[in-house]
């Protein structure tokens, strides 16, 4: 087989079609769109592309979405294909680092992984990666940035003032304890708020059930009735290296699904704060753009965050409750720190998706690539496997399988003999 050698860059991505987080895709798109080199893009979720193999690229990126590695993900094939490409210059990008340790030190050290780029804060990587792995270039790097859209999205959907309906906002979700008490901010900021605020005739929608989160438009339509939202920084407080706290959570887990927080506070307490491993998130990006007054836990935000000139800071034991509310019907102070967060996170441009790019190809350069062309961006899947989208095409006729809406029950018993025929193409390789 002749083996051509592709002087690009060949990004490795998952995303299933069904309802999923349009962040992973704004992050995928924008090398596409941004890059001074050639970018390939190829999405897992439909399978290896039948002549994949007859190519090399100089630059292989494993997104973040492809972790860890699961089947439908990243199957043997690409593996294969990974540990084939030795001349590749590979480059993995992660998010949730924090668990599967082991197994994420395992491929960077069978695939000869080149670089990563990592939300670790420096400090840390020579008690994680320079540690256990042979990685030369480890990167800084964000859980997201501003995009176009978002910026869009703000501009359609953001409301004056004086239309916003919800005097405080929020949306978040329960994580499992094996975290540590970081992960349980996001559920106890929400219910302590809640408890705080019962009585004080405020317009309060705040919510951490997964049936009360929001997707697509109908998230950008909520943020654009908020006057404020809640919000903690993102990650974790355990950074579980060899996978212990996991372990023994799930093992205590299966003798007592009822287990709480406090009945592993011991194991928990030896761990905590070991790696610390927090962040900005997209949220406080979202709401920036929005021009929503934020209310969040005192943290470090990366440093971009700064109290009372971005945001009201709310201590984590809720001493300063009153200052807070004092704060929030103070509309002058509010629009100071909304004015504030709109020029230093979003027109600024500091944060958004294409100087973020602009420093990733920066990163080549250095390394000594040189960018050669426009990307023919929609063109490799189509030419390397035409099956890929009629495959694409059976998955989007698979979306009502996993919506909820009005009349499924009804329309599905009709319709049995074609969800059976739609079952059994789905499973094509």
């Amino acid at each position: 087989m002749i083996i051509e050698t592709k002087q690009d860059i060949l990004l490795l991505y998952h995303y299933p079609i069904v309802r999923n987080a349009s962040t992973i895709m704004e992050h995928v798109n924008s090398f596409r769109t941004y890059s001074r080199f050639r970018v390939w893009a190829i999405n897992t979720d439909l399978g290896f592309p039948a002549g994949l193999d007859k190519y090399k690229f100089q630059v292989i990126i494993l997104h973040y979405s492809l972790f860890p590695y699961n089947k439908g993900q990243f199957d043997s094939r690409f593996m294969r294909y990974l540990k084939d490409s030795k001349q590749s210059y590979k480059i993995a990008f992660f998010q949730d680092e924090h668990h599967n340790c082991q197994r994420r030190f395992d491929i960077l050290n069978k695939y000869n992984i080149d670089c990563i780029y990592t939300l670790l804060a420096p400090q840390y990587w020579k008690d994680v990666y320079q540690k256990y792995t042979g990685v030369s270039k480890l990167v800084h790097t964000l859980t997201g940035y501003v995009s176009d859209d978002l910026i869009k999205k703000a501009e359609r959907y953001s409301k004056p003032d004086k239309d916003r309906i919800i005097d405080i906002g929020y949306r978040g979700r329960e994580l499992k304890f094996y975290m540590g008490k970081g992960s349980q901010e996001k559920r106890e900021i929400a219910t302590r708020f809640l408890e705080h605020t019962n009585g004080l005739g405020l317009n309060i929608d705040i919510e951490t059930g997964e049936g009360k989160r929001f997707y697509g438009d109908k998230w950008y339509k909520f943020l654009g009735d908020c006057k404020a939202c809640l919000g903690v920084e993102a990650g974790v407080s355990i950074f579980d290296i060899d996978n212990v706290v996991q372990k023994e959570y799930e093992r205590l887990y299966s003798k007592n699904p009822n287990i709480k927080y406090e009945d592993m506070s011991e194991l928990l307490c030896r761990y905590e704060e070991n790696i610390p491993y927090r962040t900005i998130s997209p949220r406080h990006f979202e709401a920036s753009a929005f021009r929503i007054c934020q209310i969040l836990y005192e943290g470090e935000y990366q440093g971009i965050l700064k109290p009372m000139t971005h945001y009201i800071p709310l201590k984590k034991d809720f001493s300063n409750f009153d200052d807070v509310i004092r704060m929030v019907r103070d509309k002058d102070l509010c629009r100071q720190l909304t004015d504030n967060c709109y020029q230093d996170l979003i027109a600024s441009g500091k944060y958004s998706f294409r100087i973020f790019v602009e420093d990733f190809d920066q990163e080549l350069l250095s390394v000594g690539f040189t960018p050669i062309g426009i990307a023919q961006k929609n063109l490799l899947p189509l030419y390397l496997n035409p099956r890929s989208i009629l495959k694409q095409l059976y998955r989007i006729a698979g979306i009502p399988l996993y919506a909820q809406y009005r009349g499924k029950d009804t329309l599905f018993f009709l319709g049995r003999p074609l969800k059976k025929m739609y079952l059994r193409i789905r499973g094509l390789n």
